[in-house]
């Protein structure tokens, strides 16, 4: 038997890069629960911003986002029908019952975590509240793919079972955003491979012990169609209007099983 190609291995972190990347993991999970208790009704999306660049740099950590590719926030404010890559914007005052995506990095050492955390401001309408419901538990089961031996899309396919499957349990209808998915993560941000949120199982590179992957489920109420805002080239909006969560973890694989690296606590 010959030797399996390197392109058909997702790359594998050692012990010690694992803590590293949890490192600046833990990071992104305090900011984000600063943002999330600073978030209440007259609160801009930039006071937000400016209390998750002060967070990660109290924290010894650069913001990943901020600079990226010109991006001016360091994190993403993405409001009801925008799905991702929303930029903080001090006129944009969040209201009871907003949706809110709150998506973060943080490189510490020259590693970095990135995580998403979809919420609500104050009460939720009811659908909206089993999208997000919905798209947290998606993220879960997509989590749980992240196993050794495993194949990059056996987390595609989990995750698109698990949008059917939330429809039913949370009796509601559920799309998949089109063009959007997880990616490789370590020394940058954005690495091989990307990872769609569906697909046939079995195929692309195989997990290893030790392999990283950023899984981020992105789901709408209405449609799987989107564009970009014309102006900024940032903001990505639901083709029809309705409303996104989007939920992500950085998450490896272990001989014990998935190990979420941007935990929350």
């Amino acid at each position: 038997m010959g030797r399996r190609s390197r392109k058909n291995l997702i790359p594998a972190r050692t012990a010690g890069e694992l803590d590293a990347m949890q490192a600046a993991g833990e990071i992104v999970g305090r900011t984000l629960q600063a943002v999330k208790a600073a978030a209440k009704p007259g609160v801009s999306t930039m006071d937000l911003d400016l209390l998750a660049e002060q967070t990660i740099r109290e924290a010894g950590a650069i913001p990943t986002f901020l600079g990226y590719g010109g991006f001016t926030g360091s994190i993403c404010t993405s409001v009801n029908d925008v799905i991702v890559h929303g930029i903080p914007n001090e006129e944009h005052i969040l209201k009871e019952g907003d949706l809110v995506s709150i998506d973060c990095g943080a490189t510490l050492d020259g590693w970095v975590g990135d995580s998403a955390w979809t919420f609500g401001i104050g009460e939720l309408a009811p659908n909206a509240q089993k999208l997000n419901d919905a798209t947290a538990w998606i993220l879960e089961q997509g989590i749980q793919a992240m196993q050794p031996g495993n194949r990059l899309t056996d987390v595609s396919h989990a995750i698109e079972l698990a949008t059917y499957e939330a429809e039913d349990k949370w009796d509601v209808e559920l799309f998949i955003v089109d063009g959007f998915g997880g990616h490789g993560i370590g020394r940058t941000m954005h690495e091989d491979p990307f990872l769609p949120n569906e697909g046939k199982a079995n195929r692309g590179p195989l997990i290893q012990e030790g392999s990283v992957l950023a899984i981020e489920p992105l789901i709408t109420l209405g449609t799987e169609d989107n564009f970009v805002d014309a102006d900024d080239e940032w903001t990505v909006y639901t083709e029809d209007g309705s409303w996104a969560a989007h939920w992500e973890h950085t998450v490896a694989a272990t001989a014990n099983g998935p190990r979420i690296l941007t935990p929350r606590y």
